[in-house]
């Protein structure tokens, strides 16, 4: 799914309303991808005889007539899960972020035109629209393992008594209540199951289930099946009215055969397009500003070995283009540690925003570039907070039957 703003070129928008990818308009246009990408960035302008071609096939595009559902996208982040719903004709409603510079990239992806809500709790639900289906990737920090953690080690409280997140859920809870959609989609960390020794999720279930009187299931799914990333999130799945289903039967791919990091590393090669920040010089090499410093480079070599002697498992990874990642994580910005890649010479390099992008499958290959319109900073903490896109393609896609069953009864019964 491919986003655009306000901002965007003349040619990019006219390409989209053509239904045309990116490699679909070089083999319209007779130019090279490379030139593509360029226009719709708007760093160069075609020929108008091309734009005027691009128009007159955009107008013969049909426009649907009406969404196959509507949903509301609530804790949005940069739109992980909305892209699986835009995917099976849903129409988004409603966003709520309350982040302004996740605010700024959704609007750049998605439509600078769209209205996002901001703080949740300060929300009435009669200001929410009436929806079919709820989504909801409510904050993991006070649930993960390193969230966790690291509020022990400031003796702060977590999960339900972090009053600045943990009762969050609650304010999800209010809304399913007050419009009672067909169905929602709750995303989180894995560790969620665990946390306080199982308490947390069994307040969560006691109140979708007891309280609200939804029928749920939920299961456990590692993105490394899509991506060359080892990240395991819960999907919690609930219906209003009795249903037959289970996530058991979701075909999972096998992650021993899922990619690798060559597929979202920069090739430096030159087989890919310069893009300014992120690359130098006609080879688009890595700029050299993500190359760690010598002094970091030691510092995180003597702090791992500190550990290992200690025999814990803390400390850097280092990987290569065959490599699976670790998680990457919000806190990604501060030394890069989680996910460092080899080069040839001297030392390691933190990924890229555009390599995090890809990481997370925000971007797609023939799709126009997710765009990231933020700092360094604020996009690694977005991407580290942000769903996996195939892994929320993939939720999307098994769901959609028992969306239409859902919603159309009579016709499952008698079609």
């Amino acid at each position: 799914m491919e986003g655009v703003s306000s901002s965007s070129s003349e040619f990019q928008r006219l390409r989209l309303h053509a239904g045309l990818s990116v490699c679909e308009a070089a083999e319209v246009t007779g130019y090279a991808v490379r030139t593509i990408h360029r226009w719709d960035r708007g760093e160069t302008k075609p020929r108008k005889a091309t734009i005027e071609s691009l128009r007159s096939r955009a107008r013969h595009v049909a426009v649907p007539i009406s969404p196959a559902f509507k949903f509301i996208d609530l804790f949005a982040g940069i739109g992980g899960l909305r892209l699986g719903f835009d995917g099976i004709g849903g129409k988004c409603v409603f966003t709520s972020e309350w982040n302004r510079f996740c605010q700024l990239t959704y609007q750049a992806n998605f439509g600078a035109d769209e209205p996002i809500a901001g703080d949740i709790t300060e929300i009435s639900a009669h200001e929410i629209p009436p929806h079919d289906v709820l989504l909801a990737g409510f904050p993991c920090q006070p649930f993960s393992i390193a969230g966790v953690s690291k509020k022990n080690a400031l003796n702060r409280p977590h999960g339900f008594r972090c009053e600045s997140q943990g009762t969050l859920f609650f304010d999800v809870a209010r809304i399913i209540a007050h419009h009672r959609p067909s169905l929602f989609l709750l995303e989180n960390v894995k560790n969620l199951l665990n946390h306080d020794r199982g308490r947390t999720f069994r307040v969560i279930r006691d109140t979708l289930e007891d309280d609200l009187g939804y029928h749920i299931d939920a299961k456990v799914i590692n993105a490394r099946s899509w991506v060359p990333q080892h990240r395991e999130r819960i999907f919690l799945v609930g219906f209003r009215d009795r249903t037959s289903f289970s996530f058991d039967d979701m075909s999972i791919p096998d992650p021993t055969d899922g990619p690798r990091l060559s597929a979202i590393l920069h090739p430096e090669d030159g087989s890919e397009p310069p893009e300014k920040g992120y690359t130098e010089g006609a080879m688009a090499k890595v700029a050299s500003r993500y190359t760690l410093s010598e002094h970091l480079w030691s510092y995180l070599q003597a702090y791992a070995e500190k550990h290992r002697k200690r025999g814990n498992g803390f400390g850097f990874g280092l990987v290569g283009p065959e490599d699976v990642a670790r998680t990457l994580s919000a806190r990604y910005y501060k030394d890069g540690s989680e996910i460092l890649v080899r080069q040839d010479r001297g030392q390691p390099r933190r990924l890229t925003p555009r390599e995090c992008s890809r990481l997370m499958g925000f971007d797609q290959p023939g799709a126009a570039p997710f765009r990231i319109p933020v700092s360094d900073t604020q996009a690694y903490r977005q991407f580290g907070n942000a769903v996996a896109v195939p892994v929320a393609v993939a939720v999307a896609r098994y769901l959609e039957p028992s969306i239409k069953a859902a919603l159309h009864p009579q016709a499952t019964l008698f079609g």
